[in-house]
């Protein structure tokens, strides 16, 4: 069956839905890391108590659920445009509402509905990932707070060890609709100092970049680059 790009079907249908049969848990813990599987958690994020924060591409929302369960947030939107992902995430977690809300929207269109209303967002290999940064990284400044915080982890190289791009470019992976189709959607993998340019150019300061090496080198592992930005105060 021929491969056609779509932009109409709904790409993050099957994603997840495995783990959601037999997992309907709030995950024990945070993890930025590409396996899940080690490095830095939610501390990252330093102290949410009463703030307000959002998850932006946040699939099924279990990071979302993990804060919003254990860290004490005024209230976490997870974000997502895809229907499926939203409606998993609803299924999961609708409970926890007020606390935890599923937001059904495209990220970047959702912050620029709402300037000035989080004090931090945050993406797990989310909407960083698979949103055109120079439309996604300003819009975000501008939702933040003054002094607000932007935290994202996002692949450190291509699976498989190609590097990552010198310029702000991105690349066509595999995809499938809901009826099983194969299509592809736009990834942005970049390099570091590619990331540092454009925080700096939508607005953000104190701008930190760490490489996380994978616990377990395998063929499908790969490096994180967890981004850390401000928006100023």
């Amino acid at each position: 069956m021929a491969r056609v790009t779509t932009t109409q079907a709904d790409l993050w249908h099957h994603y997840g839905r495995a783990r959601a049969d037999s997992d309907r848990s709030v995950p024990p813990a945070f993890s930025w890391v590409w396996a899940q599987d080690a490095g830095p958690g939610a501390e990252i994020l330093g102290d949410v108590t009463g703030l307000v924060v959002a998850d932006l591409g946040a699939g099924a929302a279990r990071h979302a659920a993990h804060l919003a369960t254990r860290h004490a947030p005024a209230r976490v939107d997870a974000i997502d445009s895809s229907v499926g992902q939203h409606a998993m995430a609803h299924d999961l977690y609708g409970h926890l509402a007020p606390r935890l809300r599923t937001v059904h929207a495209d990220a970047v269109a959702h912050l620029d509905r709402h300037p000035g209303s989080y004090d931090v967002l945050y993406s797990v290999f989310g909407s960083l990932d698979f949103s055109n940064p120079r439309r996604l990284l300003p819009t975000a400044a501008r939702a933040l707070r003054p002094g607000g915080l932007l935290v994202a982890s996002t692949l450190g190289h291509y699976l498989g060890g190609k590097p990552a791009e010198t310029d702000v470019q991105h690349a066509e992976i595999p995809a499938r609709t809901p009826d099983g189709d194969a299509a592809t959607m736009p990834r942005w993998v970049l390099q570091e100092t590619v990331w540092t340019k454009l925080l700096d150019e939508a607005g953000f300061t104190r701008i930190s970049i760490d490489r996380l090496p994978p616990a377990v080198p395998g063929p499908r592992s790969a490096d994180t680059l967890l981004l850390r930005a401000h928006r100023p105060s």
